[in-house]
């Protein structure tokens, strides 16, 4: 039988008028880059990046019972949050393996907006729905009704402040609401995956290419440019943010991947025993290259003379902010340290590498 064809957003014609380099991701046909990649990663970090995300899914759960249900799900009580709040969290597998990260959002007192990777949505929802079963709660998909874009940088505010009158200095980091955007009804929320200030607009699926334009055009005086995923994976390596299939997968914890800040572990969760009772067999660290070389996915990480490797690298670049190579890689706990020189092995060459602490880089006053 014939694989599907990926999707294709509501942005897609506005990409290819940009000149947009295409590639499958989660089975959508989304932009790579428009010109540079380099480019569009400085953009953001100087001035303002413009995304489409609207391959992201939006999972909605609501119901008397909807937070209790997600709290017994979820490795963290989203019942914790402020009406207007969201959290990062992540669904596990009794063994404790990360099945996805996501992003929860509380939009009312039982009613939720939980955002999974767009490689995991149907998996997501399709559990989601097996551990809610029985509780007064309902989940509805609305992936193919939703568009997602962003703006990210340190003149997002001012970008999307010119195209709306809604006071977004009380929309803090990790906060949203609802909004009009350009005269588009849009969720408005202060998140991101750069490691700079920005905004995730939610709108209807048809009302992406009415919003992006005005987005566009408001920021072109600030140096805003469209940006592609290549950037988005770039930005994300830097500010030490995990990228499923790379950093976090069904055979990795959370603590495992630096992520134990997120676990409840004061109370029951699916996964939780077994989180709680196992110890990291690896650890997630940051590797700043001291040899000319790029560290890739699935690269052998050694200590100086040994043949049998410590672990293997999960995300590495040229870092455009930084001028260094740098990665993110599992290690053996015991060479985790942050000081600790290993090599990569690149194309049968061992290249030094000291192990940095997360993330690379912080924006300006944070």
């Amino acid at each position: 039988m014939p694989e599907a064809a990926p999707r294709r957003t509501a942005l897609y014609e506005v990409h290819t008028e940009l000149g947009a380099r295409f590639t499958e991701f989660g089975g959508w046909d989304m932009p790579v880059r428009y010109g540079s990649i380099i480019d569009e990663h400085l953009a953001v970090r100087s001035a303002a990046g413009l995304f489409d995300l609207s391959h992201m899914g939006e999972l909605r759960v609501e119901g008397a019972a909807a937070g209790e249900g997600l709290a017994h799900a979820l490795v963290n009580d989203p019942r914790r949050l402020a009406v207007g709040r969201a959290g990062y969290s992540m669904l596990c597998q009794p063994d404790g393996g990360v099945i996805d990260d996501l992003i929860v959002y509380r939009l009312a007192e039982e009613r939720y907006l939980v955002v999974p990777n767009a490689s995991n949505r149907e998996l997501v929802a399709e559990e989601l729905r097996a551990r809610l079963a029985g509780a007064a709660a309902k989940l509805a998909d609305e992936t193919l009704d939703t568009s997602l874009v962003a703006v990210q940088g340190p003149a997002a505010a001012g970008i999307v402040g010119r195209l709306t009158d809604y006071p977004l200095g009380s929309i803090g980091n990790y906060r949203a609401a609802e909004a009009s955007v350009a005269d588009v009804p849009v969720l408005l929320a202060r998140t991101g995956y750069t490691g700079e200030d920005g905004f995730e607009l939610f709108c209807a699926w048809s009302a992406a290419p009415a919003l992006w334009a005005a987005l566009f055009e408001a920021g072109a005086a600030d140096g805003l440019v469209a940006c592609g995923l290549g950037a988005r994976d770039t930005l994300r390596l830097e500010a030490g943010m995990p990228l499923y299939g790379n950093e976090l997968d069904r055979e990795t914890t959370p603590p495992e991947a630096g992520l134990g800040w997120a676990v409840d572990l004061e109370r029951e969760f699916i996964g939780r025993d077994a989180i709680a009772a196992t110890q990291p067999r690896k650890q997630l660290v940051g590797l700043a290259l001291r040899a000319r070389g790029i560290a890739r996915h699935g690269y052998s990480v050694v200590r100086p003379g040994e043949a049998e490797p410590t672990g293997v690298v999960t995300s590495g670049s040229q870092s455009p902010t930084l001028g260094e190579a740098i990665a993110m890689a599992y290690v053996r706990p015991i060479d985790a340290a942050a000081g600790t020189m290993l090599e990569v092995i690149i194309r049968g060459a061992a290249v030094p590498a000291e192990v940095v602490p997360l993330p690379f880089y912080r924006r300006p006053g944070r």
